[in-house]
């Protein structure tokens, strides 16, 4: 049977590990161009193209899948499944109708909750305790086919965006290798998903990356950690972008705003110590623990506070970005 393996990131690199070792006839790999990389800007592959080339398999990197001679040339390969894991592109009419045993796709959570292409990121943001692997039946909507399997993975309290990628990368695999043999048999399940149901995680824009210090202190430690290690968080000092990597968990969301205590616009540096920088938020304060400075590199607030403080009373995030530098 001919496999046709579609993704990009590292994140797919496990599943499409998966079907090789499993002895599977991946016959190709589809995914994204290459793109420069680096201060050099030089072209690098893709993970995924860079594995499949290890294995001598056929690499189509096409701009837009949905041209008709991409279609050709991924037709030319006769699939007889097509596997994808975090691709990039929405896959049209023409390309799904292509392989007799239909497309399925690694979809990194419990659909329907968080259909769209930044589903890890949205979880963590949205403090979800848990969440896991889905794969599915692709089908013309976005995300929206019938449900083979899932997995569920927490989300501990240190988890990032970059463990949970790594988490769910495996997890996936795990899941494929188990659900392909019921599939290729044609004794999977067809799970219908409830739509009423249904929420959304779109790509990360550059103001969903923007620190809102009116939210709660809860929201923003997760908020933050749900961006780290990409695209990261972030507010501005002195008109500059000041990225934050890492925080501490608030141990209660107390209102500091209370009788006996100075009221203070959400945003404002309460203190900064080699702890970290504590900001006054919605409801209490966050403790800022790894950050970076337009133009420098992400260091700890104890490393920082060698070559700079920032004094108490300050108001992060009220000046407008004056450059990208560093962002």
């Amino acid at each position: 049977m001919n496999i046709v393996f579609m993704g990009t990131p590292e994140f797919a690199v496990p599943s499409l590990q998966t079907l090789i070792r499993g002895g599977y006839n991946v016959v190709g790999v589809v995914s994204q161009p290459d793109r420069p990389k680096g201060r050099k800007r030089e072209l690098a592959p893709t993970p995924v193209k860079a594995e499949a080339l290890l294995h001598g398999i056929p690499v189509l990197q096409p701009v837009k899948l949905r041209d008709p001679a991409s279609i050709q040339e991924l037709a030319a390969l006769q699939p007889d499944l097509i596997v994808t894991a975090a691709y990039g592109q929405i896959l049209s009419k023409a390309v799904l109708a292509l392989p007799k045993h239909g497309c399925i796709n690694v979809h990194a959570s419990l659909l329907p909750k968080y259909r769209g292409g930044a589903p890890i990121h949205h979880a963590i943001m949205r403090g979800e305790p848990v969440t896991g692997v889905t794969i599915m039946y692709m089908a013309a909507g976005l995300d929206t086919g019938d449900m083979i399997s899932r997995v569920e993975v927490p989300i501990g309290d240190d988890d990032t965006n970059g463990t949970m990628f790594e988490k769910l990368s495996l997890a996936g695999a795990e899941l494929l290798q188990r659900t392909l043999p019921a599939l290729l048999a044609g004794d999977a399940e067809r799970i219908a998903q409830v739509e009423e149901q249904a929420t959304y995680a779109p790509n990360i824009s550059r103001e969903d990356e923007r620190i809102r210090w009116e939210r709660t202190s809860l929201e923003l430690f997760n908020h933050i950690r749900g961006l780290n290690p990409f695209p990261g968080a972030f507010t501005t000092y002195e008109g500059e972008v000041f990225k934050v990597w890492t925080s501490l968990k608030p141990q209660r969301e107390a209102d500091a705003q209370g009788a006996g205590q100075p009221v203070r616009i959400p945003g404002t540096v309460i203190q900064m110590t080699d702890m970290g920088i504590e900001v006054q938020t919605g409801s209490g304060s966050i403790w800022l623990t790894r950050v970076q400075l337009a133009g420098k590199r992400a260091m700890d607030v104890a490393e920082l506070r060698r070559g700079l403080t920032i004094p108490a009373g300050t108001l992060l995030g009220a000046d407008p970005i004056a450059s990208s530098e560093g962002s």
